[in-house]
C-alpha cells in the first residue's frame, strides 16, 4: 500500500501542481485528489532579485514529488535549489517530473566548440543530493530519445508519452476541419493526412499515422540560420485533403509556417497544427494566427505559455491538460492508497 505523495512545484508550475492533486472530473486519472497532496513552500524575492525558499511542509521519510520545468536559467536553478532542500529535507524518494525540458534543441554538437546544452542541465540535475531511496526524474515528449542519456549517477530517468493526449487533439481538429456534415468521417485516409515539419519527426508521426489510419507526409527541408529554413522537397500527396501537422515542439514558428505554405501549395484544402510543447514566446503566436495558413492549434499545457495564450487567442489556440498521463505515471492504476 503507498501513501499519497507530497507535491511541490516552481513557482510557474503552480496550476499543474494544483490540478495534480486537485478531485479528478469524469474520466480522469482515479488517484488525483488521493494520491497527491500539495506541499507548502514559502517565496520571497529580495529587491535586489534573490530568491527566498523555505519548505513549510514535513517530508521526512515521504515520498516526494517536485514538479517544474527548466523553461529558462531561473526556473532551472528554482527546480534544483527546492529539489536539494527536499532532499536536506529527509524526504524518502524524490521525484523530478519536467514537463517541459529546455534546451533540448541542443542535444548535439554540429559544429566545433558549441556546448550541448542539454548535457550540461542533465549533468546539473544529477548533481542533486540523493534522497534515502533514491531519485528518479520524469520528462515529457522528449525532442530526442538520447537525452535521458545525458542523466548520470544515482538519478533514474523516465519518458513519458502524451500520445493519448495527441491523438486526442488530432481527432479534434480533424472533426473542425472537415466540411460541415462529414465531421464523423474527418479522421480517414481520403480526407486527412497528417503533416510534420521535416523528416527528423519521421518516426513519430508514422506511429500516430498508423494509429489514426491515416497516410504521414513529410516536408523535407534545410536550416539557412537558426530562426530560418526552406523547404526542399514535400513527399505525399495532399491534394483535396485536410493536413494536421504534428512537431513536438513549436518555438517561433518558422518551420510550422515553411511547411504549411508547402502542404497549401501541394493542394491541402485545410491545414491546422498539433504539438507536446508550445513555447512561442514573445509574438510567435499572433504571427502564426496573422499569416492565415492556419485554422488552429492545438497543444499541450507542458510548458506555461500555454494556457495564457490560449486566454488571448481562444479561437486559435486549444489546450489539452497532460496531467492525467503524469498520475497514471507516478501513481499508476489499481495503486491501493493509505491515508
Amino acid at each position: 500500500m503507498t501513501a499519497p505523495q507530497i507535491v511541490f512545484c516552481t513557482e510557474r508550475y503552480a496550476a499543474m501542481a494544483e490540478a495534480l492533486c486537485a478531485p479528478p472530473r469524469a474520466g480522469g486519472h482515479p488517484t488525483r485528489g488521493v494520491g497527491f497532496r500539495l506541499g507548502e513552500v514559502e517565496r520571497k524575492t529580495f529587491p535586489d532579485g534573490e530568491r527566498y525558499r523555505r519548505i513549510l511542509s514535513d517530508v521526512v521519510a515521504r515520498d516526494v514529488i517536485l514538479l517544474g520545468g527548466t523553461v529558462d536559467d531561473a526556473d532551472t536553478l528554482e527546480l534544483y535549489d527546492l529539489a536539494c532542500g527536499l532532499v536536506h529535507e529527509g524526504c524518502h524518494i524524490l521525484t523530478l517530473v519536467i514537463p517541459w525540458f529546455g534546451y533540448q534543441t541542443m542535444e548535439r554538437a554540429i559544429k566545433p566548440g558549441e556546448v550541448i546544452t542539454a548535457k550540461t542541465r542533465a549533468r546539473l540535475l544529477s548533481s542533486i543530493p540523493i534522497a534515502g531511496s533514491g531519485n528518479r526524474v520524469m520528462l515529457l515528449d522528449l525532442h530526442s530519445e538520447g537525452i535521458t542519456q545525458y542523466f548520470s549517477g544515482n538519478i533514474r530517468p523516465v519518458h513519458v508519452y502524451a500520445k493519448d493526449v495527441t491523438l486526442r487533439l488530432i481527432r479534434e481538429l480533424a472533426a473542425q476541419l472537415a466540411p460541415e456534415g462529414q465531421a464523423r468521417d474527418a479522421v480517414s485516409r481520403d480526407r486527412l493526412v497528417l503533416g510534420a515539419t521535416d523528416a527528423g519527426r519521421a518516426k513519430w508521426v508514422e506511429s500516430l499515422a498508423n494509429d489514426l489510419g491515416v497516410d504521414a507526409a513529410f516536408v523535407f527541408k534545410r536550416r539557412l540560420s537558426g530562426a530560418r529554413t526552406e523547404v526542399t522537397a514535400l513527399a505525399a500527396d495532399v491534394r483535396g485533403k485536410s493536413v494536421v501537422i504534428y512537431d513536438d515542439m513549436i518555438r517561433t514558428g518558422g518551420s510550422l509556417l515553411g511547411a504549411a505554405e508547402a502542404f497549401r501549395d501541394a493542394g491541402a484544402t485545410r491545414i491546422a497544427a498539433v504539438t507536446s510543447h508550445a513555447v512561442l514566446p514573445g509574438d510567435s503566436l499572433e504571427k502564426l494566427h496573422r499569416a492565415g495558413l492556419l485554422d488552429a492549434i492545438a497543444c499541450t499545457d507542458s510548458h506555461p505559455n500555454a494556457r495564457a495564450l490560449a486566454e488571448r487567442f481562444p479561437d486559435f489556440l486549444r489546450v489539452a491538460s497532460v496531467v492525467d498521463v503524469l498520475a497514471e505515471a507516478l501513481c499508476p492504476r489499481g495503486t491501493t492508497l493509505v491515508p
